[in-house]
């Protein structure tokens, strides 16, 4: 199996994980654990696995002239993008988490013109154009609001703004990616994370009342250490390693299809011929955006 056949898989493991993630995440907040409270312990569990990862990888320094570059990744990738992300999950819906994210290969696409001049292609344009289609298509055409989001318009414009931060943060870190260990990069990331987000978080992390907790909020809240941070970033990190920055983020697209099929598991959504037509064109979407072009 190729390397880039593996990144795929990669890409595609995280978005699926992020699928999941939009239900499981709503069902710890508010009652058990507050949004920033959340972000603490995914970024203090996040660094505390990745500094354990790294004593298994290659011993490496920060060159001083990557610092500020780091900075600024971290506060885009683990400080803006997942603060707004899971406040603004808080008061909207998984459905409307799992769609509005689709809007961030178009930021990136713009990003990589504007940033690294990075070519696209007419075939990537209209793949991210169908998937859009498709995405849009479950918020527009589907019966998909549940009524636990308190403020969906506020929830869904902290939701953009997640999609905007983490198209910033594939941009920068594709660059650093190249001349680094993913163990190396993202340990100081991480570490660099907790720092961020504690003015945010701290007092929401420590009125977490641990010893009530029931299984159902252990288990979410590890799901999302665990798998929603640890290993989708991991997962992310290796497929920038052989797919564009927009490539990478065109399987986005994938995670209404994931977040309605995993609703469908659960009994929590029904079928309709709305969804399996937009599911469609979310696969055709990221094919078209994904698919390596032919040499001459």
């Amino acid at each position: 199996m190729s390397k880039r056949t593996l990144a795929i898989l990669a890409a595609l493991g995280a978005t699926t994980i992020y699928g999941f993630t939009h239900t499981i995440a709503k069902g710890v907040m508010p009652d058990y654990v507050q949004p920033y409270g959340l972000v603490m312990l995914r970024v203090i569990g996040a660094s505390i696995l990745f500094w354990v990862a790294s004593f298994f990888g290659p011993k490496e320094k920060i060159d001083k002239k990557d610092y500020r570059r780091i900075l600024i990744c971290a506060i885009f990738g683990m400080g803006f993008n997942m603060l707004v992300f899971l406040k603004g999950l808080s008061f909207s819906t998984p459905i409307n988490s799992a769609v509005l994210v689709t809007s961030t290969p178009i930021f990136v696409l713009i990003l990589s013109v504007i940033l690294i001049k990075e070519k696209t292609t007419s075939r990537k344009i209209i793949g991210i154009l169908v998937g859009l289609v498709g995405a849009l298509g479950l918020i527009l055409f589907g019966n998909e609001i549940r009524q636990d989001a308190p403020d969906i318009p506020f929830g869904n414009f902290f939701l953009l703004l997640n999609a905007l931060f983490y198209g910033a943060y594939l941009i920068l870190a594709k660059i650093l990616i190249e001349k680094y260990h993913p163990f190396t990069f993202m340990k100081w990331l991480f570490s660099l994370g907790i720092l961020i987000c504690l003015p945010f978080g701290y007092q929401e992390l420590i009125a977490i009342d641990w010893p009530n907790l029931p299984f159902e909020a252990l288990w979410k809240i590890a799901f999302v250490i665990l798998g929603t941070t640890f290993c989708t970033y991991l997962f992310n990190i290796f497929a920038l390693t052989q797919l564009k920055a927009s490539t990478v983020s065109a399987f986005i697209y994938v995670q209404p299809l994931i977040g309605i099929l995993f609703a469908l598991i659960t009994g929590q959504d029904s079928l309709t011929t709305v969804k399996i037509i937009a599911a469609c064109l979310v696969l055709l979407g990221v094919y078209l955006a994904s698919r390596k072009p032919k040499t001459q």
